[in-house]
């Protein structure tokens, strides 16, 4: 490892920081993008931190900048822990991905039509079509809708296309995910959160500085008690927050396969199939973005996969040098070239 290397991969980093104001009151956020009706907030958001960043190396701390122990949004990165709860519940006999979610999960809009026979693993290759309306926002809202690390969809976001066979098209949908959390809620019976916590969170040795919310419309009823179904991001608010220290320490888990402080916390079988290769969306597997080819980041190997989050959030994932990397609130222009910077410093 070369220190003077690390600091100029560190310093590219609090060099290149997002465009995004640190303040919501400013430039900031994913919905203002939206077109009408969509285009507001549904839940409660906070103002943002300096870039910052924590990076593991064969299993080791090795550098942490920035306020690696503030707690800020995450935005889509929720969705890569949501695939870790599907796994949780894989683990413990309550979903095989195979199994249309109708099959399990009854009145909360998989019962009728192609719903009826959308899997769990369509909703987390993000292929299921799922059409209907998830706490007031429409399917619709996300047509068209196009990120960096996919081709561009040969349409305009938000208008209305018509639906296809699930798992013969894909499509990064938010409100799919939202469904798909409300799903999941309905599965273990329980708040995510505190699953999430106690399956995930404790056993990896976070922190307790970190609160994942709904939307202020997304209380439901569950075995007697209001509870609020939580988003797979902060699209239209609400979301996960978490410090960049934990979120490496989840890495470290995934990196591992699963294992943490000498337990098993998530099986080997579930994390190797998250970074299985959607058939239709070779760059996509379970909630998190696949480098297949480096086409997403050619400076990272192909091997590496990726939790991302909107306004410059990543954790990126290196098998091949035993890498765990998250940097939060960088340029996402900037960042292939960050990564190139981490390895001139660990070779």
């Amino acid at each position: 490892m070369h220190q003077d290397a690390l600091q100029n991969a560190v310093q590219f980093a609090i060099d290149h920081e997002t465009p995004w104001d640190r303040s919501v009151h400013g430039v900031w956020g994913v919905h203002p993008n939206d077109p009408p009706p969509w285009n507001k907030l549904l839940g409660p958001v906070h103002d943002r931190g300096p870039v910052s960043g924590t990076i593991y190396f064969e299993g080791k701390h090795l550098t942490s900048w920035g306020v690696p122990h503030r707690a800020d949004l995450t935005f889509s990165i929720a969705k890569t822990y949501l695939a870790l709860l599907a796994g949780v519940a894989h683990d413990r006999g309550l979903l095989s991905v195979t199994e249309p979610i109708s099959k399990k999960i009854r009145g909360i809009g998989f019962d009728t039509g192609q719903n009826a026979d959308i899997t769990w693993a369509n909703m987390l290759q993000q292929t299921s079509e799922w059409e209907g309306e998830c706490f007031t926002f429409s399917d619709q809202a996300d047509h068209y809708r196009h990120v960096n690390f996919a081709a561009a969809p040969n349409g305009k976001k938000g208008d209305l296309r018509k639906r296809n066979k699930p798992g013969t098209y894909w499509e990064y949908n938010d409100v799919r995910i939202n469904q798909l959390s409300l799903a999941l809620l309905h599965l273990f019976q329980r708040p995510l959160p505190e699953v999430f916590r106690e399956a995930v969170m404790e056993p990896v040795g976070a922190s307790n500085n970190w609160q994942w919310v709904g939307y202020d419309n997304s209380w439901v009823d569950i075995a007697g008690k209001r509870v609020q179904s939580v988003p797979g991001g902060t699209h239209w608010g609400g979301g996960l927050s978490i410090c960049s220290e934990d979120q490496a320490k989840i890495g470290q888990m995934i990196l591992d396969h699963g294992r943490a402080n000498g337990k098993q916390v998530i099986s080997k079988d579930w994390i190797m199939q998250m970074q299985t290769p959607c058939p239709i969306a070779p760059n996509y597997g379970y909630l998190v973005c696949l480098n297949t080819e480096k086409r997403v980041f050619p400076s990272a190997a192909a091997a590496s996969f990726f939790a991302i989050g909107a306004g410059g959030s990543y954790t990126w994932i290196e098998p091949e040098r035993k890498l765990v990397v998250v940097v939060r609130w960088i340029d996402s222009t900037h960042v292939d070239e960050f990564f190139s910077l981490v390895y001139k410093a660990i070779s």
